[in-house]
């Protein structure tokens, strides 16, 4: 059949028959859910990182199928074929459904199970719904799409967040690590409350930035992936495992881990890995930190650079672009811009994760297609920004020490260090009277004959106000 150019053909399931365009490998129910669930458009389509990943669940199931009788050697080879097309990306033009359909995945592992059947009856001999090999009887064999979505969600995931993510996230790590050395003897004053605190080096104001970004890779690494690792494959409709095989699931993952390169196995409860999808509200929370860090970096950064000459002016941030159309010669921070609007969506994007998996029903969460598109949206944002905030601003920035010495210089917070001398009530009179009068701290302290000049700068010495006093202990 045909309608204007489009050529058609009739595919069936058990609602009946539908049309299907003749040039697309899927079957009755994707084309079902296209026309059921017209919410959204293209940006919003299943990720095909989840389609990729259901490459390599659909392989190893074949496989270990294969191992337990379900299915002979040629039906094996030739979903192992499509399959690895699958991976490779071959078929990605056959995957057009949105994550707006039912929140279990059903409809995308029909689209998977369909577009492998129909490819793989076809390089048989068959046509294109002939069904020699069948989607749920051959393709979905021992599964469901309770066990599978979530199956691919989790390997999607990881595999996105040891590719994209921890990567760029140890770069940013080394990078301002390595600023951190740069400048471990450069004094300048902190600041608290966003007023004028006491010294510390900018190397150490660098070691706190990296700090935070070292935790974050932990908690993604150590904390948060290892619970993604647990796939819940095996568990079919609720748990049970029923129309599966004994020894199924922890065959199939131990396959998809050598298929992989990572260390996934079945998940110790299979009832709690459908029902829930508490592992992937923890490892969102972990990017939340991690966007978190980054707000607070990327703010710090163009604060510190603001200016060039009525700012604090303390960081010299590179020049990347022209940043006004009105204003000749004005270059603003917008690597720190884009980092922190990439860390408003992530947060955003925890709330969305957040809310879905709370709302698991009974034995299973149906908000499934929602929390994995937030999640490999983040991981891709988060990557992404982390990679261009070294490259454009972090590797080239500088420190303006003329600016940074005058403001210690300048500083009525060096007081601090005449605490343990004069009294914390003495020390204020000075820095009120400094201040007041528009004195330095050592005409105010002399004028107030609490010290001698001598005395003050055997005192008030920043290099030495940088870490606690060293004492004999008895």
């Amino acid at each position: 059949m045909s309608a204007g150019d489009q050529e058609f053909r009739t595919e069936s399931d058990t609602m009946g028959s539908i049309q299907v365009p003749m040039n697309k490998y899927w079957g009755a129910q994707t084309q079902r859910s296209l026309e059921n669930f017209r919410i959204g458009d293209s940006r919003e389509r299943m990720p095909i990182e989840v389609i990729h990943s259901y490459g390599t669940l659909k392989k190893a199931a074949a496989r270990i199928n294969f191992k337990y009788g379900g299915l002979d050697e040629k039906l094996t080879n030739v979903i192992e074929q499509v399959s690895t097309e699958l991976e490779q990306g071959k078929l990605d033009d056959h995957f057009p459904l949105v994550i707006w359909q039912t929140g279990s995945g059903t409809q995308s592992n029909m689209n998977v199970n369909e577009v492998l059947a129909n490819r793989a009856s076809e390089i048989l001999g068959g046509g294109k719904g002939s069904k020699l090999v069948h989607p749920n009887d051959h393709v979905n064999r021992g599964q469901s799409s309770n066990d599978t979505f979530p199956t691919a969600m989790n390997i999607a995931i990881a595999v996105q967040a040891h590719k994209v993510l921890l990567p760029a996230m140890k770069k940013l790590h080394a990078a301002l690590l390595e600023k951190s050395k740069k400048f471990e003897n450069l004094i300048k004053i902190g600041r608290t409350h966003t007023m004028d605190a006491v010294p510390m080096t900018v190397g150490q104001e660098f070691g706190a930035w990296a700090a935070q970004v070292e935790y974050s890779i932990e908690r993604v690494e150590v904390q948060g992936l290892p619970r993604m690792y647990e796939l819940a494959l095996g568990g079919t409709a609720v748990g049970t495992g029923l129309n599966s095989y004994e020894g199924f699931a922890e065959d199939v993952c131990e396959e998809i881990s050598k298929l992989t390169g990572l260390p996934f196995k079945s998940a110790r409860n299979k009832f709690e890995a459908l029902a829930s999808n508490d592992a992937a509200v923890f490892l969102h929370g972990a990017l939340n930190t991690f966007a978190i860090s980054c707000m607070k970096l990327a703010n710090d950064l163009r604060f510190l650079g603001s200016g060039p000459r009525c700012g604090l002016n303390e960081l010299l941030l590179p020049q990347n672009e022209p940043g006004s159309s009105i204003m000749p010669g004005k270059v603003n921070p917008t690597q720190c811009e884009a980092m922190t609007m990439v860390c408003a969506q992530v947060m955003g994007n925890n709330t969305t994760v957040s809310v879905a998996g709370s709302n698991g029903h009974f034995q299973l969460n149906v908000f499934k297609p929602v929390i994995l598109s937030n999640l490999l949206q983040s991981i891709r944002l988060l990557g992404d920004a982390s990679d261009s905030f070294v490259d454009h601003c972090v590797k080239d920035l500088e420190a303006n020490e003329e600016q940074i010495t005058k403001y210690v210089t300048q500083s009525l917070m060096l007081v601090t260090a005449l605490n343990p001398k004069i009294g914390y009530d003495n020390a204020a009179k000075v820095a009120k009277k400094a201040h007041k009068e528009n004195l330095s701290l050592k005409e105010s302290a002399v004028s107030l004959g609490l010290l001698t000049e001598k005395e003050f700068d055997q005192y008030v010495r920043p290099e030495l106000m940088l870490g606690p006093e060293k004492v004999n202990k008895k």
